[in-house]
């Protein structure tokens, strides 16, 4: 599971034609029930917006209960995520996404980056629900899948991972639900790296960039 991003100034995701009308949220360590930024496909291109981190649509009543992950599998299953996969997919651009080792007597947390340290394209789904009779606010909530086998010591599920090259199907609505479909898989096993950081990231309110540094060597796949 998804619990902390890592987004760094740098996070620009390789798309054409991105149209830019806000300044892209970064930090640290950001947690759920939480601004994000994500990009969305609107009046035919690409563009930022920005979403709570939990996915609310207009009937849920209690803003705890919104999801920041949604598994895949059960994406057409839940009326929870239902429409928003048909119909409003999105990316949330990071550098890093943080997960928790099980361990005796604690769990040491991970970044899991690219190794090469390029941005990350997650799989997202967002929907749009009423906070005044006149304003609207955006929600998201980020897709998961199994984890490959270099991840699977560290976590079970991870953010599905959309290739540049398809980030202008997956965000287009009208792309067919079975291609969609087929873009959720677990990450390719050379893509990732996992290196183990300071338990300072476990509290949320800690927001120093010394959170994301690595406390000991990166873990990647050996062919």
């Amino acid at each position: 599971m998804a619990g902390r991003l890592y987004i760094k100034p740098w996070t620009t995701p390789p798309l054409d034609a991105l149209r830019q009308e806000v300044t892209p949220i970064v930090g640290p360590n950001l947690a759920p029930r939480r601004p994000l930024s994500i990009i969305r496909h609107g009046q035919g291109e690409a563009h930022w917006a920005t979403a709570f981190w939990g996915l609310t649509p207009p009937w849920l009543k209690v803003l705890d209960h919104a999801p920041h992950c949604a598994r895949a599998e059960s994406l057409e299953q839940r009326p929870m995520f239902r429409e928003a996969f048909q119909a409003r997919r999105c990316l949330i651009p990071v550098a890093g996404v943080y997960v928790w080792k099980p361990q005796p007597r604690m769990k040491q947390p991970f970044l899991v980056t690219r190794v090469d340290r390029a941005p990350l394209l997650l799989a997202g789904v967002w929907c749009r629900y009423h906070t005044t009779l006149t304003e609207f606010t955006d929600s998201a909530a980020l897709v998961t899948v199994p984890a490959n086998l270099m991840l699977t010591p560290l976590s079970d599920r991870f953010p599905a991972v959309i290739d540049a090259r398809d980030a202008p199907r997956w965000l287009d609505p009208a792309t067919p639900l079975d291609d969609a479909r087929a873009m959720l898989t677990p990450a390719p096993l050379e893509l990732l790296g996992a290196f183990p950081v300071s338990r300072r990231v476990n509290d949320p309110s800690h927001q120093d960039w010394a959170c994301g540094h690595p406390t000991g060597p990166m873990t990647y796949w050996h062919h």
